[in-house]
């Protein structure tokens, strides 16, 4: 019996049994008002903190509904604008206490220029919590004690950051990778050196490489660029699946976009079953993570640093291009119901306050504050009140690859204007063969059963549905041209504004616009 795998073992098990104590008498409204107290207290003196007088809101009985009533709601362009900036030029303690020595550059996949999102040593510190934590939770999965001992591939950013002097900017993979803790330097791959590789051509190649020196047992990445990885691997070494050179592999972790839609895809790339995991570490910080094997949901992190509120995703809150009013009513946990989609306010201890990250989340278990991530308030398509979220456009294309067995790479829609109505253009990436008509008529028919408003409008108002069926690298060489290749980058679920017009660009300089099918109304 491998006795360092067994150590290893039974320290996850020690580690994982206080935390499953304190999860059985943890109130988690309880625990986040702790949170918002504590990243308040430490936040007072800072030039935000004053501003907003969280001295007297801490002063105050109700501090949740005092920090609601004083702090209004931000999103990038207003946090930047107003207080980021000053910490960008090297500004102490302007929304958090300290200076900011990392930045995380985020474009997330609906706008072109990079985010800088600050990342303190406090936010750092609970990414490693939370981390570990997931880490830990594997030792309810009763592996054998050698796979304790195997590789984890994490497939980020470059861990080379760029220094002006002041800070260090990159992916968030990237920063805290570089802080990684000594210990986990041995489990570690692609390793120091392949990690520090800005261009994703030559970190792929050197991981393709290296593969045959490694024994790894999990893998972490975003599905897009770890496919394209196992993909390579396999024919480099004319392999029939990757457990011929990596047979310990068990785990697969997720993030980033929907895992649904190419679930099938990596199927085919292994040779035995794999645990697929979701997390959810967005710029900001880690926000949930899954922690059974039984459902396939997260559960917030609701004692490491984040304060959450939740904006209902309605009308009422946003307009139609997913930009928030003004008047939006964010509620706190107590308020919050299950099955209604909400997007995210976040208040951290890197010094975010009632920020807007742009994704949408439902609660499927309140009391376990077990949630399902439904889209980005920026990738719902209602040009004329047909309201499609995110979760009703992966589940359509999850539907027609599950019932034609088909190999969907990547795929965008985009809401344009027809004539005097409105029409829907598809994009789908794959180099298997479909009908396209067939294609558009089965999306078609899975939307109307899953939305009752597309129903409505498809009749009323979006007169004409178009499709093209491209190639699957197509989406990988638009991503590279723009200099989103690689890492944790995702291409948009939806396309809008100037996006569109590029997009549509791209493809007709590859001679694939006049692949396109149409459908009217029937």
């Amino acid at each position: 019996m491998p006795i360092l795998g067994s150590i290893i073992k039974k320290a996850y098990e020690l580690r994982n049994m206080p935390v499953e104590l304190k999860k059985k008498r943890l109130n988690p409204i309880t625990a986040q008002q702790a949170q918002l107290r504590k990243i308040l207290g430490k936040a007072q003196l800072t030039a935000f903190g004053e501003y907003y007088d969280f001295t007297k809101i801490l002063s105050d009985n109700d501090i949740r509904e005092s920090f609601r009533k004083h702090v209004p709601i931000f999103d990038y362009n207003s946090m930047y604008k107003q207080w980021w900036y000053r910490a960008l030029n090297g500004e102490t303690y302007v929304s958090w206490p300290g200076r900011t020595k990392y930045f995380a550059l985020s474009s997330g996949t609906s706008e072109s220029s990079s985010k800088f999102i600050p990342v303190t040593s406090d936010m750092l510190t609970s990414i490693k919590r939370a981390s570990v934590r997931q880490l830990v939770s594997s030792s309810k999965f009763n592996f054998p004690d050698n796979f304790y001992e195997k590789g984890m591939l994490m497939i980020g950013g470059s861990t080379h950051l760029q220094y002006n002097g002041t800070y260090y900017a990159g992916d968030l993979s990237g920063i805290t990778t570089g802080n990684l803790p000594f210990w986990f330097q041995h489990f570690y791959k692609p390793g120091r050196q392949i990690s520090k590789a800005t261009d994703w051509a030559t970190k792929l190649n050197e991981m393709i490489k290296n593969a045959p020196n490694w024994d790894i047992g999990v893998i972490v990445g975003v599905p897009a660029w770890v496919q394209i990885l196992l993909e390579r691997i396999i024919d480099a070494y004319q392999l029939k699946s990757i457990h011929d050179i990596w047979p310990n592999l068990s785990i697969y972790v997720h993030s980033g976009v929907s895992f649904a839609p190419y679930e099938k895809s990596f199927e085919k790339l292994f040779g035995k079953p794999v645990i697929y995991s979701e997390s959810y570490l967005a710029s900001e910080g880690y926000i949930a993570y899954q922690n059974s094997l039984e459902k396939r949901i997260m559960q917030l992190i609701v004692d490491n640093g984040i304060y959450f509120e939740f904006v209902p995703f309605n009308d009422q809150n946003f307009d139609p291009d997913g930009n928030i009013l003004p008047e939006a009513k964010a509620l706190t946990l107590s308020e919050v119901k299950k099955n209604e989609d909400y997007a995210l306010l976040l208040s951290t201890n890197a010094g975010a306050w009632r920020y807007l990250i742009g994704d949408t989340i439902r609660f499927v278990d309140v009391e376990k504050c077990e949630i399902i991530i439904t889209g980005r308030t920026k990738h719902y398509l209602s040009i004329c009140g047909e309201h499609l979220s995110g979760e009703n456009i992966n589940r359509a294309i999850e539907m027609l690859a599950e019932e034609f067995n088909l190999d969907i790479r990547e795929f965008t829609v985009a809401g344009v204007r027809h004539d005097t109505m409105f029409a829907h253009h598809w994009y789908l990436g794959t180099d298997d063969n479909i009908d396209p008509v067939l294609a558009l008529k089965k999306i078609d028919g899975y939307l109307n059963t899953l939305n009752d408003d597309y129903m409505v409008e498809r009749t009323e108002a979006i007169k004409e549905l178009f499709i093209s069926i491209i190639p699957a690298r197509l989406f990988n060489d638009y991503m590279k041209k723009i200099g989103k290749e690689g890492s944790a980058n995702k291409f948009p679920r939806v396309l809008k504004g100037q996006r569109i017009e590029e997009w549509q660009s791209f493809v007709k300089e590859n001679g694939l616009d006049t692949c396109v099918s149409r459908l009217g109304v029937e």
